[in-house]
Parts: structure tokens; C-alpha cells; sequence
């Protein structure tokens, strides 16, 4: 069996959907030849921990390593699972965190991540090594480490980093030096993967020595064991359940479904009255305020965060499924990973999203509807379309031959292909 060392961040217990992509792969590598090892942090302060993806986890049997180092979320581990802040601090804190660290706030860990990776290395062998970002201070660390190894390395991005909407430059200096770290980075990596075509388009443009052979599209997905084993909780009534799971950040927000939703409670009070929206993981203060003032309390229930096996089952038990992108600057290379357990829940999915990456994959999706974010009557109309589908027991859904690409199993054996295949021409 060959060998991976998987270095990763965000990993269990820590929880939240950035989380589940290198869990699932490391759960299924092993099914196709490759044994891991998972380089990951020590226990940190987090806006969520999942003890069903720990449980998950240990149930792998894969050998996990775990490192610290002074980084802000390792300072804050006496704290363990801390409240979401409101936006606008988290937002300010984020700013002050990409003005003075480069290109992240993680750097010392992955100082410290590289460091044990050289010791690992001098007593064992590893046929490649895959790291996972954000956080890309891990890329542009290995990128260094590089220079003096030649252990094939494999680079996956989750997120854009140069350009991507998440990032911000105070200065000119802050954007040069952002690109030029990225430009070494991947001028280091064996091999990268990307989760949607427009980030793979995106760095190809920007770096002119990449070519679409030195990447390749591994779309975020979902397990399907997951869904075999995880029964739908029962529905108490008759109503059409609308889901929303995940946080609201800056760039996505419930106002305009809310409003949407207002507005048919007026017109058409005798749907609104057959019409419940649940709400699984954080609706923040500012979120609250606006089911308030729209007077939206009876038809809005809030679950607070559930963990994975609980969330599973909470959308499975939904008729209709919701996922918003907002109208932002660089915005389109955004591709929640909650869209594919939404699929693979083989639910109806109202999206409410922008021209980018989640519009794509959304228009591919068999039972889907969608609406341009901040189009309140469009939302109104569309749902009112759903409830009457829903009433007629006409909602759309998608078939298997659909689903079966997105399933994690396939997923992870289209990445030991890529490492088979660099593995290979590496080796002549």
C-alpha cells in the first residue's frame, strides 16, 4: 500500500463544512491503495466542534498526529467551542489579522507542521504528501520544505487564495506579496486540485506557467453512508419544511428570503400558514432582528448548531432546501460545500445565488430553483411555485446516474488516480 501524509488545519474535532472534504478523503483512501497518516493541529478554541466527526474519525483506525503551535485559535483552547461573534467584529478582527500576517494567521503552525514533517520523513517513507488549504501559509511553508525534498506534493485548494473574496489587501505591497507568495507555491507543487472550474480558470490566468493538465476540478461532495445510516427525523405535520444549514457571513444572509417570505405571509397568508423555515447552525444576532421586526417568529424555527449526523438528519426530514451567495466583488469562485449534501439528500434546492460557480452547479442539479439573491419578488414567486409543486407531490428530484459522481468514494478514487498518475511519471 502507498503512503500519503495528509497535512490539514481544519480537521475533527473542529467542525463546520471545511472540514468534511479532507475527513471523507482520508476515510476513503485506504479503499484504494493509499494509507494515510493526518498531520493536523492540537486541540484550539473553535467556533464549532462535531463529536460525530471525531467519532468518524476514530473509526478510520487512520494514524493522526497532532502539533501546536502559537497561533490565535491555539491560544483560545481553554475556551473550546466559543460563541460566533457579530459580523461587522468578526469582519474587523480579520482585517487587522490580514494586515500584519502573511499570508495567514496560521503561519507558525505551519512552520511547526513542516518541521514534524522533516522529522516524520527522516524515519519512514511517504509517497507524496497532500496539503489542504486555507489556511495557504501551509502551501507556501511546503513550498520551502520543497526546496530541499523531493517528495512528490500535492497541493488542494478548498478556496481561491490570490483574488478570492475572502482576502484583503490594505495596501498594494499587501496584494504583491500575496501573488508572489502564491506564484512560488505552486511553482513548488507535483500537482494541484481545485473544487470548481472558475478557481482553476482563475489561477491558470493568473499564472501564465500552469497549464489545465497541472490541475485538476475534485468537486466538494457527499457520503452516501451518511445517508444510508442516518435516519430523516419525522415531520410532526403536513407543512412544507424550508431548510437552510450552515452560518450566515458577510456575503450570504436570510433579509432578502425573509423579506420574500413576508410579503407572501401578506398576500397569500392561507401558504405562508403551510409553510415552515427551519434554520440549523448560527443565526446571529443581526439575523434574529430581522425575523423580529418582520414579525416571521411563528413561521421560523431555530435549531442552533447540530452536528453532522444530526444535521444529516434534519435535511432529509426538509421538503425544500435553501442556499444563498450574495452579489460581492469576486464572488463567483464561492462553492458552498453544504450545496452537496443538499444533493445528496436528493432534495429540492431553492438557490439563491449569483453568476459564479454555485449558479453552475446548481443549474445542473435536476430538482433545482433559482433566483438571483436580492430579488425579493423573484424569491416570493419562486417559493410560492415549490409549495404548489409540493402540495401536487410534484417537487422534482435528481436520479442516481446523477448523484453517483459527486458520492465521496468516487471522489477520493479520482484523487489516487492523480496520485497514481504523478506517482508514475515521477517514477520514470
Amino acid at each position: 500500500m502507498l503512503k500519503v501524509l495528509v497535512v490539514a488545519y481544519y480537521f475533527p474535532p473542529m467542525g463546520l463544512s471545511g472540514v468534511q472534504r479532507t475527513l471523507k478523503f482520508v476515510k476513503y483512501l485506504k479503499n484504494y491503495n493509499w494509507d494515510p497518516t493526518v498531520l493536523t493541529t492540537s486541540e484550539v478554541g473553535y467556533f464549532a466542534h462535531d463529536d460525530s466527526l471525531q467519532k468518524e474519525l476514530n473509526d478510520t483506525g487512520v494514524r493522526v498526529i497532532r502539533i501546536e503551535a502559537k497561533e490565535p485559535n491555539s491560544l483560545l483552547a481553554r475556551f473550546g467551542t466559543m460563541k460566533l461573534p457579530r459580523e461587522w467584529i468578526r469582519k474587523f478582527f480579520n482585517k487587522v489579522s490580514q494586515t500584519f500576517f502573511f499570508p495567514d494567521n496560521k503561519v507558525s503552525w505551519a512552520k511547526k507542521a513542516v518541521n514534524k514533517t522533516e522529522e516524520l520523513i527522516s524515519k519512514e517513507h511517504f509517497d507524496l504528501i497532500f496539503v489542504t488549504g486555507p489556511p495557504f501559509s501551509l502551501f507556501y511553508e511546503f513550498s520551502k520544505f520543497k526546496k530541499s525534498n523531493n517528495t512528490l506534493l500535492f497541493f488542494d485548494y478548498r478556496d481561491l487564495w490570490y483574488g478570492s473574496y475572502f482576502a484583503f489587501y490594505p495596501s498594494p505591497l499587501h496584494k504583491i506579496i500575496h501573488k508572489k507568495m502564491e506564484y512560488q507555491s505552486l511553482k513548488a507543487a507535483d500537482f494541484v486540485s481545485v473544487t470548481n472550474r472558475i478557481v482553476k480558470e482563475s489561477l491558470i490566468k493568473t499564472y501564465s506557467f500552469l497549464s489545465h493538465n497541472d490541475i485538476v476540478i475534485i468537486s466538494h461532495g457527499f457520503d452516501h453512508k451518511d445517508f444510508e445510516r442516518i435516519p430523516a427525523q419525522s415531520k410532526p405535520n403536513n407543512r412544507m419544511v424550508l431548510t437552510y444549514a450552515g452560518i450566515f457571513m458577510v456575503y450570504n444572509t436570510p433579509k432578502y428570503l425573509l423579506k420574500a417570505f413576508k410579503e407572501l405571509s401578506i398576500e397569500k397568508p392561507e401558504i405562508a400558514k403551510q409553510i415552515e423555515l427551519h434554520f440549523i447552525g448560527f443565526l446571529r444576532k443581526e439575523n434574529k432582528k430581522i425575523i423580529k421586526k418582520l414579525k416571521l417568529e411563528e413561521f421560523v424555527s431555530d435549531f442552533g448548531y447540530l452536528n453532522h449526523d444530526e444535521t444529516i438528519s434534519k435535511i432529509k426530514s426538509a421538503d425544500v432546501l435553501w442556499m444563498m451567495v450574495g452579489k460581492r466583488k469576486n464572488i463567483n469562485a464561492i462553492l458552498p460545500g453544504k450545496l452537496y449534501e443538499y444533493i445528496g439528500a436528493q432534495k429540492t434546492i431553492l438557490g439563491c445565488v449569483p453568476d459564479g460557480a454555485a449558479k453552475l452547479a446548481l443549474s445542473e442539479y435536476p430538482a433545482s430553483f433559482i433566483c438571483e439573491p436580492d430579488n425579493i419578488e423573484q424569491i416570493k414567486l419562486t417559493i410560492e411555485q415549490i409549495y404548489k409543486l409540493y402540495k401536487q407531490n410534484e417537487l422534482p428530484k435528481a436520479n442516481e446516474e446523477y448523484l453517483v459522481k459527486f458520492r465521496r468514494d468516487y471522489l477520493t478514487e479520482q484523487l489516487t488516480k492523480q496520485f497514481n498518475n504523478i506517482l508514475k511519471v515521477n517514477v520514470v
